[in-house]
């Protein structure tokens, strides 16, 4: 079950209006708590990326030295070769 908790936060009015506008009086908590989360997830994406940055290294990859699609072109090749040779 979603455990929920109350909390007191102070919005300009010009963004309540706004808020209220776009989901109606009724629905401000759906949107507020939608609108979080998703920047939340933005944020977190943010953060893995910068934690991640330079994990590859080109030279753990040759295969890729001419390009992704290049090496795709090659692996599809090989597939249409096994393929000839099975049949």
């Amino acid at each position: 079950m979603d455990i929920k908790k109350r909390t007191h936060i102070v919005v300009p009015r010009e963004l309540v209006d706004e808020i209220d506008k776009l989901s109606g009086k009724r629905k401000r908590s759906w949107f507020i708590t939608q609108t979080l989360k998703r920047e939340i997830r933005r944020l977190n994406f943010i953060d893995a990326v910068k934690e991640t940055a330079g994990a590859w290294k080109d030279e753990d990859h040759p295969e890729l030295r001419k390009g992704v699609s290049s090496w795709v072109k090659n692996l599809r090749e090989e597939d249409e070769k096994r393929l000839k040779e099975i049949i």
